[in-house]
């Protein structure tokens, strides 16, 4: 009896898994084994492993390990300082509201700041240099990215941080620890997992973007995301559509495995 009221609560959670994980998955390796006309193939696996292909996946690596890097190095810092602060909640808040506006909308935003007539080219016309290009450049979609990711790297960090004990660094320090290598020794270990919460949820959408790509890029950086979407919409070829898609699902849960909590045995 107890095991059936124990079981039950657990339902709804598996008919969710069912029908918008499995489910949906299960259809996509469906189609990834289907050609134009329908028919079962695997061509579509094969042309995934050309050059065209593996290309595009290098270049999604590397911008995804890029936006992540870029996010932790300005996240980690800024959460640290946050938990020093007095009304620490308050600013972690005002860090956060920006991710509640709609995506579109701050990606339009950032076209008008960006863009030939808008202010940063206004600020630099002031000192006698003509307007540049920004939009369309490796650098506006990096900078959009980062700005986009940051809130959501900044709450894990900033709950590890956060829960720190502060005695244990005090303990460091009246042991005669540098500022570095307390750093190094104690804040970082204590705060990893926080930092792999982080990077989970900013490498693994960064390698799937296409809207920003489209709007801030203008196409110049082309990643996994973006190959998806022109299959499915352009060049309606929902099979290699689906195979990309696999692949990437394939990535993601090898990025979810490699970031997972390790539990590690010893002495408390």
């Amino acid at each position: 009896m107890r095991d059936r009221v124990a079981k039950g609560p657990l339902i709804p959670y598996l008919l969710w898994i069912v029908f918008f994980v499995i489910a949906p998955i299960a259809l996509i390796i469906y189609y990834s084994m289907l050609d134009l006309q329908g028919n079962f193939t695997l061509e579509n696996y094969k042309r995934f492993f050309s050059p065209v292909y593996l290309k595009m996946a290098f270049t999604s690596f590397f911008y995804a390990i890029l936006i992540t890097f870029f996010t932790l190095l300005i996240s980690y810092p800024t959460a640290y300082f946050l938990t020093k602060t007095k009304h620490k909640h308050l600013w972690l808040m005002f860090i956060i509201i920006p991710s509640w506006i709609n995506l579109l909308l701050k990606t339009y935003a950032f076209i008008g700041i960006f863009g030939l007539y808008g202010p940063i080219n206004a600020f630099i016309s002031v000192f006698g240099i003509e307007p540049k290009q920004i939009l369309f450049t490796d650098f506006s979609f990096l900078f959009v990215s980062v700005y986009i990711f940051i809130p959501f790297m900044i709450m894990p960090i900033f709950n590890s941080i956060d829960k720190l004990n502060p005695s244990l660094v005090d303990a460091a320090r009246d042991l005669g620890a540098s500022p570095f290598t307390t750093f190094r020794r104690v804040i970082w270990p204590l705060t990893i997992e926080g930092v792999k919460s982080g990077i989970q949820v900013t490498f693994i959408p960064a390698l799937s973007l296409f809207m920003i790509t489209r709007l801030i890029a203008g196409n110049q950086v082309i990643t996994l995301g973006t190959a998806i979407e022109q299959q499915f919409l352009v060049a309606q070829n929902w099979g290699m559509g689906s195979t990309i898609a696999v692949f990437l699902v394939l990535i993601m849960f090898a990025s979810m495995i490699f970031t997972a909590k390790r539990t590690k045995g010893g002495r408390v």
